[in-house]
Parts: structure tokens; sequence; C-alpha cells
């Protein structure tokens, strides 16, 4: 890691900043509590004007809008700090890029409107690329694939499969929770393409939508072959989808 540099910058006050940031290589076997850990001590080292709560146990103010799943990377992850004071958002990310290590690189950093919600409480949709694996092969043609998904997923007015939750099993409608779902070809193998409903209500995983395809086509589903990206996360307006980094404006 690189130390910080020491040059003075104009500071200006302001109280709410969202953070993109993207997740790959090794990284993407770090788990979200040691995500956490990491942008915590990143905030120190690269001198952020983070504010800490209030009482016996102080702790930085920080929260992530969708947690990401062990060996998925990402091109579109979100945390959100508040600041007391804080330098411009060029300035702020290169600092942050000065002490990250290789797998995690910020994005932006941007200054949000005074009441606005936390990443977490707005995530409404993500999207996800899903592609094979140097070393595996699809195990049926991207048109079988094309086939295979108008026959489940296009034409049906409804689409139920079973989810595994925590405690139970739920039946869930895909029709109402895929708001995209296409497949494009690279290098002669087949690349899945979905906009999931994502958040604590109706969150779905790209993993078992593929799957569900799988088994609707007869072929068995290898996660091992499959490694998912995930390329954006939205809130949602009246009007459209609108990507978290969206939401703020840079900071001059």
């Amino acid at each position: 890691m690189r130390a910080v540099a020491s040059s003075v910058l104009e500071e200006v006050s302001v109280t709410k900043i969202r953070i993109k940031f993207r997740k790959y290589g090794v990284m993407k076997f770090i788990g979200h509590l040691d995500m956490m850990r990491y942008f915590q001590k990143a905030m120190r080292r690269a001198e952020i004007d983070i504010r800490y709560s209030e009482g016996f146990s102080p702790h930085q103010i920080m929260s992530f809008a969708a947690p990401l799943g062990v060996g998925i990377t990402s091109d579109g992850e979100y945390l959100d700090i508040e600041a007391e004071t804080s330098r411009s958002s060029q300035a702020s990310v290169d600092a942050l890029n000065q002490v990250m290590v290789e797998g995690v690189e910020v994005v932006s950093y941007q200054k949000l409107p005074e009441h606005a919600k936390t990443a977490m409480s707005i995530v409404a949709a993500a999207d996800y690329k899903l592609f094979y694996k140097d070393g595996y092969d699809a195990p049926a043609s991207c048109k079988a694939f094309e086939d295979g998904l108008r026959q489940f997923f296009v034409e049906p007015r409804t689409v139920m499969i079973t989810k595994q939750t925590k405690k139970s099993e739920k039946t869930i409608d895909l029709k109402q929770l895929v708001y995209d779902w296409h497949i494009q070809q690279d290098g002669g193998k087949p690349v899945f393409y979905m906009k999931l409903s994502a958040g604590s209500v109706d969150n779905v995983k790209p993993e078992l939508v593929l799957g569900a395809l799988y088994q609707s086509m007869g072929l068995t589903y290898d996660a091992n072959a499959i490694q998912v990206h995930r390329c954006e996360v939205y809130t949602k307006t009246e009007q459209r989808f609108l990507a978290l980094s969206e939401t703020g404006e840079p900071i001059m």
C-alpha cells in the first residue's frame, strides 16, 4: 500500500457521502464482514474525516448497499458514510485508492442531499452478468439456451419456482422479480445478462434464476463453472431504475 499524499487540500463541510467501488480478482473471496473491517481501516489510512457514533463504543458511521456474496465480482458496489468535512471528490477517490489493495478500486465519491436515505434502504434492483469460467464448457449452445429461455421464461405468463430461505421454502414468480434477461455470445459461449429484484423485501439471486433455466432444459447446473459478476445496483423512481451513483453529485 502507498502512503496518502500529505498535501493540504481545501475541505468543505458535508454530511452524507456515497462511495462506489469495484471488487475483483482474489478479493472476490473476501466476505462482507471482512470488507467492512477493511474499509474502516482504509478510511483512517486515507484520512477521510468520517463521523463516529456517540456512546461508550464509538464506531464509524458506515453502511453498505447490498452485501456481495463470496466469489462474486462487481463493478457496482456502494457504501454510505457520514463525514464531518471532505476534500473534493477526486482528491478523496485518489486518497482512498492510494491505500487500496489489488482487487478493490474506488470509482466515485459523491455528496448526497441532506435528507437522502441510505443506499441499503433504497436498493430495488441489480444487474448481473454470468459467464463460464476458463476451462469450463457450456452444456448447450447459445441457440439452445435462447430457445430454452423463450420457452421457460419469455412465453409463460407466470414462472413459479421454489426459493430456499433460512427457515423454510418459498414459492416465487420469476416474472415479477426478473426485469430483464437475455443471452449474448462471447467466444462461442453464452453469457447471461439479468436485471433482478434486490433489497430486503423481494430479493432473488442470479444463481437461482440460472439454475431454474438449467432445470427446465434438463441440464445439471454446476455453480463452479459460472462466474457471477454484478454490474450495477439501482434504486427505483416512478419513471425508471436509477443507478445509485446517479443519486449524488461530485464535490468540487
